[in-house]
């Protein structure tokens, strides 16, 4: 009973993961298809729950036929429930457990995908996939792995999935995003189709991602640890799942850091990712050096794969799904065959410490079997969906957003957008009233009839200054000592003549990089320009590159919302400072 307990708690671990994977992608593709991300990792589980239950369960741990290709199909679940669920007097975990447990792996090697194909799948395609590959890809390969097949019998070693569940993802992400082609705007090509040109396309928010990483880390334990027996085989898969991808983000940040000048952010989100996918299979049979050699292969594998299939190939790859699951999935299974420890709960013959090169050979045997088959498997599936279906959105789709064209979403952050929109769609006769103001104008407050205007016509001047946000609070105390009460103050992105300091996403310059800045905007009448300008200049000068601009110009009127006031008037009283 205790065992099983942590078998389901594992299970729900798992289950986590979505969330993290969801995290992830959105993260790191554009806001406006947040929601579409949010809503495929939701089907994923959601549709594979349904299929797995029906044909996908049986076919991966129903009876062993045909030489060990495929589980006999059977309905126990729904012919034989109290069977099902009753505990096995041989001390086996219940068929319901061991259903929940092979469902949330199903649902993990399904989402994989999502990323790869992010930003331009028609959501109805997505489904399609996302049923075939838990109705009979993943649950087959499965078979022969954990199921009693041919590779068990064999004597093939994938504890958690490093093949079986990883490996197959990045493989159906990898056909997915060839079928696709990449996103609009991704390559640039001259009048013969030859990419001259790569351009970055950065994520909207690496928060997002971190949080997926962190979520997709801690499930981990339950990926890796689920299926442990003892207490001291689950300490050892506790140590190798926490080693590996340590040491993998240590790797990458250093790699980066010595490639491009600085350490990439987002890559070092990726590697801690390479190191558990690919400490997966091995997790019960390494010791903490062959988990270190894992993570350090990792954490180069996973950046020169990631920049080989956009830069080399002209793959996108939006999150980096095949450069993560796809390649380091392969060496996860081969490192078994390479580094496993007799002392390790597994007990397996690896060739640095035993010479013996014969479960090596079975792993390579084991990997390349299930990629071919997935390989092949999903171009037919791809191929079927692209000719009845259609695959990719509209060029006006994915310029828009697949969230407002595939979902009628809006925006996934509505409260970034402009509120007037909310009373768009809204009719008189449906008996909406939009509030203009917070009393009638007669009886707002009253107004003094003061003429402050001086002698001729006055002249306005808007003066709009640039400037580092660490300079801000010094220009707004010299700007209100000079008698300024009113500005308004944005936060932008811009770059001047200089371009910015180069920079990189993913291995990938940033075209006309912009920093962030601080923008001023202060009309003046009264109080001299020049004044304005030279108090600006003192307090800005640094003599560095990014101290910033002032712009002027003529400014024609003036008009106070609340009182009416124009021109000269409508400057002199104090206003307040919006941000």
């Amino acid at each position: 009973m205790t065992v099983e307990f942590w078998y389901l708690i594992g299970a729900a671990l798992v289950f986590w993961m979505q969330a993290g994977f969801a995290m992830v992608e959105t993260g790191f593709t554009r806001a406006k298809n947040a929601g579409n991300i949010i809503m495929k990792n939701l089907m994923d589980f959601c549709i594979g729950t349904i299929v797995f239950s029906l044909l996908g369960y049986s076919l991966m741990m129903g009876q062993d036929c045909l030489r060990g290709l495929v589980g006999l199909p059977n309905m126990d679940m729904w012919s034989s429930f109290k069977a099902f669920i009753a505990s096995p007097t041989d001390g086996s975990f219940t068929g319901a457990s061991v259903f929940v447990f092979n469902l949330v792996f199903c649902a993990t090697a399904a989402t994989i995908v999502s990323g790869a194909m992010a930003e331009r799948t028609k959501f109805s395609a997505y489904c399609i996939y996302s049923a075939v590959i838990s109705l009979f890809v993943y649950p087959i390969e499965a078979h022969w792995i954990w199921g009693g097949g041919w590779l068990s019998q064999l004597g093939f070693h994938d504890f958690a999935g490093s093949c079986a569940i990883h490996m197959v993802g990045g493989i159906a992400a990898l056909v997915g995003a060839i079928f696709l082609g990449p996103r609009l705007g991704k390559y640039v090509r001259d009048e013969s189709g030859k990419v001259i040109k790569v351009n970055a396309i950065p994520g909207h928010s690496i928060t997002l991602g971190a949080l997926g990483v962190f979520i997709l880390w801690l499930g981990w334990y339950g990926f890796n640890g689920a299926a442990a027996t003892s207490a001291s085989e689950l300490a050892s898969i506790f140590l190798t799942t926490t080693i590996a991808p340590s040491v993998a983000t240590v790797t990458t940040m250093l790699y980066t850091w010595i490639k491009n000048g600085k350490p990439d952010v987002s890559m070092c989100l990726n590697a801690s990712l390479a190191g558990l996918v690919a400490v997966t299979a091995g997790c019960d049979a390494f010791d903490a050096l062959g988990a270190a050699i894992v993570g350090i292969v990792s954490g180069i594998l996973v950046v020169v794969v990631v920049e080989w299939l956009d830069i080399g190939l002209h793959i996108d790859d939006p999150v980096g799904a095949v450069g993560v699951h796809c390649a380091n999935g392969i060496w996860g299974t081969i490192a078994v065959g390479l580094l496993a420890n007799p002392a390790a709960p597994a007990g397996l013959d690896g060739l640095l410490y035993t010479g013996s090169a014969k479960l090596l050979g079975i792993q390579f045997i084991g990997f390349v079997s299930v990629a071919a088959y997935s390989a092949v498997l999903m171009c037919a599936v791809f191929a079927l969906i692209r000719k009845f279906n259609g695959l990719r959105v509209t060029s006006e789709e994915e310029l828009l957003g697949l969230d407002i064209t595939e979902h009628g979403l809006p925006s996934a952050y509505p409260d970034f957008a402009p509120s007037v929109s909310k009373y768009a769609a809204y009719a008189p006769e449906e008996g909406v009233t939009v509030v203009t103001g917070d009393v009638p104008a007669a009886e707002a407050i009253p107004v003094k009839a003061v003429r402050t205007v001086p002698d001729g016509t006055p002249k306005f001047t808007k003066v709009e200054i640039i400037c580092k946000d660490s300079k801000f609070d010094a220009l707004k105390s010299a700007m209100s000592a000079l008698g300024i009460t009113g500005m308004t103050v944005s936060h932008v992105l811009g770059c001047g003549i200089q371009g910015g300091q180069p920079e990189y996403y993913r291995g990938v310059k940033l075209e006309s990089n912009l920093l962030p800045k601080v923008q001023v905007d202060i009309v003046v009448s009264k109080i001299p320009v020049r004044s304005v300008i030279e108090t600006a200049k003192r307090v800005l000068y640094t003599g560095h590159y990014g101290d910033g601009k002032i712009f002027v110009y003529d400014v024609e009127n003036v008009v106070k919302i609340r009182t009416g006031e124009e021109g000269y008037d409508a400057l002199q009283d104090l206003s307040l400072i919006h941000i």
